[in-house]
């Protein structure tokens, strides 16, 4: 077979194996454009990509001749470089997943075989005059210009994702840091590895607090938190005199996702309802009892709210016999069966956290491409909060606890949400006035029901849910209303 065309063969490879790295592990598993800790492996994937992006096209169709040779195998040395560096810095700041590994390892090696060729191939090139001579392989050029074209938009994804992840740092740094207690307490976290999780346990740490993490994988856990943490996989692995003050339950399976078939909604119980026992069960064996359980919940506890309905539901409002509404109330029930044990229990119903992460990006999305404006009839309402008040209402609560004076006045209950709920329209033109876009595209809601069926509720239904609780227990909002959060995500 011509070498030429095996190499070119082998590049194509390489192209669909690295795109299938950058979207599945990159962006959906790992979510490395939302990762602080990414910020200089996303500087070099972005180098990289402009460099994979020339080679890519200019492969694809035309032969480097003469001191054409000579720069193409400086550019690939360049490229092995940075992907060594790649590679370190990986090893340094997160604990790659080993199908991650695996596919490093086979576009390794089928990178090897392609340069290898190419290294055949130079000296024949190089005794060519100076050229770059058109040779089309056809749709295999086609594919390979495509190639480069993708990997180039990648690289500019990822360089903004490390330029904003630079900014978000910076702005981190301007701001007053959070205190949650007026002593180094020992505190139990949930769901520590989630959007939320990750930031309150760096502002656990950061407040002196001594934290330990409770997770599927403790592994991955030690390395996210640089080891500052003690990780255990399941309840059993504390024992009885371990001490324990606070617990904050935050550990759930992501609500929005598969179609709620009767699998995934036992998944969804179980994850939430089946934990929070566990941990109840340590608490009734414990030799000291923690003093505060902080335990997350979700507004879907009111249910859905009917269209044109502009009720504001507090804290005493009603729920409802529909599954999300059974979740909330299973789950709060769980966590409720500590106070037998001499546990004050807060209830914390979150509404839809804004933050770098989370749901907020998705939301985003098709205002960025020109395609927001009114999902289904665009005023099913909408409750949010900034993911920056979230954890400073966590603080509140916890302070107001441990403090004489204001101890008993701590609710059970807690509606997480801006004092600002607004339909979803109106949100998508505040979005839409932030990054300076349109808004005038309608989306049926049809179709997602067809897909989603029941789940579909979370996105085409609402509920105008206020925080009349924190409110009365003076709590100040950093983020009251919708257009000031997201200057500050965006």
């Amino acid at each position: 077979m011509n070498t030429h065309l095996l190499a070119l063969q082998l590049m194509a490879a390489q192209g669909l194996l690295g795109a299938f790295d950058t979207l599945y592990h990159h962006e959906f598993t790992e979510v490395l454009p939302s990762r602080r800790s990414a910020r200089k492996e996303l500087w070099i994937h972005a180098t990289r990509a402009s460099f994979y992006c020339l080679l890519f096209v200019g492969l694809s169709a035309w032969k480097w001749y003469g001191l054409w040779a000579v720069l193409l195998m400086f550019i690939f040395s360049i490229e092995i470089l940075l992907t060594l560096w790649d590679f370190v810095i990986e090893d340094k700041t997160r604990l790659l997943p080993a199908t991650e590994r695996v596919t490093h390892t086979v576009l390794a090696i089928n990178g090897g075989a392609f340069i290898t060729l190419l290294a055949l191939i130079f000296p024949s090139w190089y005794v060519q005059p100076t050229e770059l001579q058109w040779e089309s392989q056809g749709a295999l050029s086609i594919f390979l210009a495509l190639c480069g074209v993708g990997v180039g938009l990648s690289g500019i994804r990822d360089g903004f994702a490390a330029y904003r992840l630079g900014k978000l740092t910076q702005n981190e740094g301007r701001k007053m840091p959070l205190h949650f207690s007026g002593t180094s307490e020992s505190v139990l976290v949930t769901g520590a590895t989630g959007f939320i999780g990750q930031l309150l346990v760096n502002a656990l740490i950061a407040d002196g607090q001594r934290v330990t993490v409770l997770t599927r994988n403790a592994k991955k856990a030690a390395w996210m938190f640089n080891g500052k943490v003690n990780c255990v996989e399941s309840m059993e692995e504390l024992p009885a005199n371990y001490p324990i003050d606070t617990i904050i339950n935050l550990a759930g399976a992501r609500i929005l996702g598969w179609r709620w078939s009767e699998s995934r909604k036992a998944e969804l119980l179980k994850s939430r309802v089946d934990l929070t026992q566990k941990i109840v069960a340590w608490i009734a064996a414990a030799e000291q009892k923690p003093t505060l359980f902080l335990s997350a919940s979700a507004i879907g506890y009111y249910g859905i709210q009917a269209i044109g309905d502009n009720t504001e539901l507090t804290e005493d409002a009603p729920t409802q016999n529909i599954f999300m509404a059974k979740l909330c109330q299973d789950w709060e029930a769980a966590a409720q069966s500590a106070e037998q044990y001499g546990v004050k229990v807060v209830r914390m119903r979150f509404g839809l956290v804004l933050g770098y992460a989370g749901a907020l990006p998705m939301l985003l999305l098709p205002i960025k491409l020109f395609l927001g404006g009114k999902l289904a009839s665009g005023k099913q309402w909408l409750s949010w909060l900034h993911v920056d008040d979230l954890l400073g209402a966590i603080a509140h609560i916890w302070r107001l606890h441990q403090a004489e004076d204001t101890k008993a006045s701590v609710k059970p209950v807690y509606n997480f949400t801006a004092p600002e709920a607004l339909t979803q329209f109106e949100f998508s033109k505040v979005a839409a006035k932030v990054l300076h876009r349109p808004c005038f595209f309608p989306t049926p809601g049809w179709p997602m029901r067809l897909m989603l069926g029941e789940q579909a509720d979370l996105l085409l239904e609402g509920q105008r849910v206020v925080p009349a609780n924190l409110l009365e227990s003076g709590f100040t909002f950093t983020y009251p209303d919708t257009e000031s959060a997201l200057r500050s995500l965006v």
